[in-house]
């Protein structure tokens, strides 16, 4: 048998995951100003664009399981 979906703190999980890629996006741009390795500046800007893109996409995520918490507790 299998367990209900319990999808509680998903929101709550996606807004530390936001807060924790930014933090990282802040100590790569500090990684990049203080080093003179050109091979690691460009692997760390890649690795923060990639980041910037993916931030919308959690935030948007983040909103749906908000939403989706607030039609169950609705409904209780």
């Amino acid at each position: 048998m299998s367990k209900p979906d319990n999808r509680c703190d998903n929101a709550q999980k996606i807004k530390e995951t936001i807060k924790d890629t930014k933090r990282n996006m802040e100590l790569a741009e500090e990684m990049i100003q203080k080093t003179s390795d050109e091979k690691m500046k460009k692997e760390l800007a890649a690795k923060n664009q990639r980041r910037a893109q993916a931030i919308p996409q959690m935030a948007r995520e983040m909103e749906e399981e908000s939403s989706y918490g607030q039609r169950q507790s609705d409904r209780s």
